[in-house]
């Protein structure tokens, strides 16, 4: 029941996101290049959010995405993005250091 409520008022149900990273999802950091290059995740793929939409047609729509920046608020632009232009399951992973937990 509670879980239910978080739903709804979260727009869409929590995944977990370490079973995607195990699962081989995509990690896109969209920071700049200058910001990926200070640090990031050793699988993640970097495609500042200004160049996201000239490199979708690299991407595959069928494979699990998770977007993360510096504190989520690119990565859910980035979502959003992907989302409109066809990918379906695409998720904000938030910060990107709130992923390195599941790094492997």
């Amino acid at each position: 029941m509670i879980q239910a409520i978080k739903n709804l008022f979260s727009g869409s149900p929590r995944v977990d996101l370490g079973d995607l990273i195990a699962k081989g999802a995509l990690i896109i950091d969209v920071r700049s290049i200058q910001e990926f290059a200070s640090g990031h995740l050793k699988n993640s793929v970097n495609i500042p959010l200004t160049n996201l939409s000239g490199q979708m047609a690299k991407l595959n729509k069928d494979k699990p995405i998770i977007t993360c920046c510096a504190s989520g608020m690119r990565s859910s632009s980035a979502k959003s993005i992907l989302r409109s232009n066809g990918f379906q399951e695409v998720h904000n992973g938030g910060s990107w250091q709130s992923l390195k937990k599941y790094e492997q």
